[in-house]
């Protein structure tokens, strides 16, 4: 077995190969979708709708700071808890843009969606302890049932299909 060459770290179990490539300040959206987990059509999205942004080489390729995985990471879990794109992107404009955002920093900008996150965990208590009795009558009348119009509610709209939504 002939030594490695320079400038490459051979795997003593396997004949050729090569270590990890060392860490490189930027990522390319080909890594950045394989760290984050996330489709390159998903952080294109991303990228269009401003919650990630990326430089352009001069061939037009993108790059992505490292920090970059990490604002997936938080958008990934935020659409997760049913937060919006617009909540979402207004939290991470209040992220630094001169260094990496710090446990305090995203502690800070997920604070204010508790309140939030609080009523929609009550809202669906209310459904799970209901669901059974609801189901149990088979009424689902949208005027009186409890489920789909707690109170009548939606009667303010006027007459037609409408969609109870509490959050």
């Amino acid at each position: 077995m002939s030594p490695a060459s320079p400038g490459t770290a051979r795997d003593p179990g396997r004949e050729g190969a090569t270590a990890e490539p060392p860490l490189t300040r930027e990522l390319t959206i080909g890594q950045l979708s394989e760290r984050s987990g996330v489709a390159h059509s998903a952080l294109r999205y991303y990228e269009d709708e401003g919650l990630i942004t990326s430089r352009r080489t001069s061939g037009n390729q993108r790059r992505y700071p490292r920090d970059t995985l990490r604002r997936v990471a938080f958008i990934r879990v935020s659409q997760n808890v049913g937060i919006p794109l617009a909540a979402i992107r207004a939290a991470l404009a209040e992220l630094p843009e001169n260094r990496t955002p710090t446990p305090e920093d995203w502690a800070r900008v997920s604070a204010g969606w508790r309140a939030d996150l609080a009523a929609r965990i009550a809202v669906l208590e209310q459904l799970r302890d209901g669901l059974t009795e609801c189901i149990g009558c088979g009424c689902l009348s949208l005027s009186s049932c409890q489920l789909a119009n707690p109170n009548d509610v939606l009667r303010r709209n006027g007459p037609g299909p409408y969609r109870f939504n509490s959050c």
